[in-house]
C-alpha cells in the first residue's frame, strides 16, 4: 500500500507495542495449556497463567498500566478462575478498591497537593536546597535523613513516604529544571529513587516502621513460640540497616546519576526565591498544622484510628479549610489512575492466595529443600521468600500466605536456627519492597511522580533487591549467629 495516497505503512512504535501486547498474551496461552502441576486444581494454574501476562504486561506496557489491570481482573471474573459464581466472581474483581492500602496510596497525593498549592511544600524544598542543595548528593542523604527521623514513629511507610517525604521532595526537581519526562535525569530521577529505595531500608529498621512488621512477629510467635521486642529487633538489623542506609544514596548516585551533581547558582537562587516568597502564609499554617495532625495521629492513635482513616480526615480539613478544592481533588488524574492501578494490582496478588497457588508454591518449595544443609537451608529460605514477592501487591499479603507455612516447615527441620531464620525472614520485608513499582505502598507513590522511567523502576528493583537480599545474608547471617540469635 505504499505510495498510494491515505493510506499508512506501520511505525516502527506501532509494531513495537503491538510486540509488547503479544509477548504477555502468548506466554499467558502457553502457561495455560501446560497441564496443572500435581497437587493444583487446574483452575489455580489457569489463574496463575493470567497473573503471568499480567505482570509481563506491567514490565511491557503496551498500554496504560491501569488498564492492563484492570484487564486482568475483569478476564479473571469472566472466566471465573478464582470463583465459578459470577456475582461472586465480580466482588472478588473489585475487592481491591476496598482495600485500605489503596486509599491511604490515593490521599497521598492529595496531600502532595496540598503542599504544592498552598506553597508550603515550594519553601520546605528551597529551604532543602539552600542549606543541602550546593551537591545533589547532599540532596539525597537529606532525603534519606528525613525518611528516618520519622521512620521509628510512622507504622507506615505509605504514610510516611506519600504524607511527609513525597509532598516535598516533589517541589526540588523543577528547582533545577527538572521535570517528568526528557529532563527527569537531572535531579528528579535520582531523588526520587533514592526516597524510596531508602524507606525500603528504614521500613526494616524498626517494628513500628512498618505496618506488617508487628503481624510478622505476631505469626513468629504464633508459629514458632519466639518472641522478639522492640529492642532485640533493631539491635539485630542494625549492622545490615546502618550499612545499607549509608550506601543507599551513593549507590543510586554510583547506579542511575543526576545529571546536574554540582550547582553552587541554585542554592544562592533558592535563598533569593525564599525572601521573595515573604511570610508564611494562612494557607501554608494551615497544611503545615494538618500535616503535623496527620503525623501526631499516625504515631500516637494508631491504636484508635486506622492510618487511612487518618488520611481521610485530613484530606477533608484541606478542602473544607481552603487548602486545595474539591475540584483539584476530581482533577488529579495521576491519584486517580494510580487507585485503580494498585486496586486491582492487590485483588489479582489477592488471587493467588485464595486458589491456594501460593499455599502449593510454599509446600513445594519446602520439600525441594530436603536433604540440603542447614546453613543453606536459611539462605534459601529467606532467597525465596524474598524473590517470591513479585507476585505480591501488598506485604501483608505476602506474609499471611507465607510466613506460617515456611516456618511451619522449618522448625521441623532437625538442627534450624529457627530464631535467626525467623529474624531474617521478618527483616527481610521492607527491603522486598523495592522491586517492583507494586511491591509496597510508596511504590506507586514514587513511580507515579513519572520521574522513574518504566524500565529503569524494574532494572533497578532487581539491582537493589540483589544488593539488599545479599546484604541482608552476608551481614545479617553471621552477626546472628555470633550474637546467638
Amino acid at each position: 500500500m505504499a505510495g498510494i495516497p491515505g493510506s499508512r505503512e506501520s511505525s516502527p512504535r506501532t509494531n513495537r507495542q503491538l510486540s509488547r501486547a503479544l509477548v504477555p498474551i502468548v506466554v499467558a496461552i502457553v502457561i495455560a495449556l501446560i497441564p496443572a502441576p500435581s497437587g493444583l486444581e487446574p483452575s489455580a494454574w489457569r489463574y496463575f497463567a493470567l497473573f503471568v501476562g499480567v505482570i509481563l504486561g506491567l514490565i511491557l506496557e503496551p498500554v496504560p498500566a491501569a488498564l492492563i489491570g484492570m484487564i486482568g481482573v475483569t478476564l479473571g471474573a469472566l472466566l471465573g478462575l478464582v470463583t465459578p459464581k459470577p456475582a461472586d466472581a465480580v466482588r472478588w474483581a473489585l475487592s481491591g478498591f476496598t482495600d485500605t492500602t489503596v486509599w491511604l496510596i490515593f490521599t497521598a497525593y492529595m496531600l502532595a497537593l496540598g503542599y504544592q498549592k498552598s506553597g508550603l511544600g515550594r519553601r520546605v524544598a528551597l529551604f532543602l536546597v539552600r542549606r543541602l542543595g550546593a551537591r545533589t548528593l547532599g540532596l539525597g542523604y537529606a532525603v534519606a535523613l528525613s525518611d528516618l527521623v520519622v521512620a521509628p514513629f510512622t507504622p507506615s511507610n505509605t504514610a510516611r513516604s506519600g504524607g511527609i517525604i513525597y509532598p516535598v521532595i516533589q517541589n526540588i526537581p523543577p528547582l533545577y529544571g527538572s521535570e517528568p519526562g526528557p529532563t527527569a535525569g537531572k535531579v528528579g530521577a535520582f531523588l526520587m529513587w533514592t526516597a524510596f529505595a531508602s524507606t525500603c531500608v528504614t521500613s526494616s529498621m524498626f517494628i513500628t516502621s512498618l505496618a506488617p512488621n508487628a503481624l510478622t512477629l505476631s505469626l513468629i510467635l504464633k508459629g514458632a513460640n519466639i518472641q522478639v521486642s522492640w529492642t532485640e529487633w533493631f539491635v539485630g538489623f542494625l549492622p545490615v540497616g546502618v550499612v545499607l542506609f549509608v550506601l543507599t544514596p551513593l549507590l543510586v548516585y554510583w547506579l542511575y546519576p543526576p545529571q546536574v551533581r554540582v550547582s553552587t547558582e541554585v542554592p544562592e537562587w533558592a535563598g533569593q526565591e525564599l525572601g521573595k516568597m515573604g511570610a508564611v502564609s494562612r494557607r501554608e499554617w494551615t497544611m503545615a498544622g494538618l500535616a503535623l495532625l496527620a503525623l501526631v495521629l499516625w504515631i500516637f492513635a494508631a491504636a484508635r484510628i486506622n492510618t487511612t482513616t487518618v488520611a481521610l480526615v485530613v484530606l477533608i480539613l484541606m478542602v473544607l479549610l481552603g487548602v486545595i478544592s474539591w475540584d483539584d481533588v476530581l482533577a488529579n488524574k495521576q491519584a486517580w489512575n494510580v487507585l485503580v492501578w494498585f486496586a486491582t494490582l492487590v485483588t489479582m496478588a489477592g488471587g493467588l492466595s485464595q486458589v491456594n497457588f501460593l499455599e502449593w508454591l510454599a509446600k513445594g518449595v519446602a520439600s525441594s529443600l530436603a536433604g540440603i544443609a542447614v546453613g543453606a537451608m536459611v539462605v534459601l529460605f529467606v532467597a525465596s521468600y524474598f524473590v517470591v514477592h513479585y507476585m505480591f501487591a501488598s506485604l501483608t499479603a505476602h506474609v499471611t500466605a507465607l510466613l506460617p507455612a515456611l516456618l511451619a516447615v522449618a522448625v521441623a527441620v532437625p538442627g534450624m536456627p529457627a530464631r535467626m531464620l525467623a529474624l531474617l525472614l521478618a527483616y527481610s520485608l521492607g527491603l522486598m519492597g523495592i522491586l517492583t513499582p507494586y511491591a509496597t505502598g510508596p511504590a506507586p507513590i514514587y513511580y507515579g511522580s513519572g520521574y522513574i522511567a518504566r524500565r529503569d523502576f524494574w532494572r533497578l528493583g532487581l539491582i537493589f533487591g540483589l544488593i539488599y537480599l545479599v546484604a541482608l545474608l552476608v551481614i545479617g547471617i553471621p552477626y546472628l549467629g555470633a550474637i546467638g540469635r
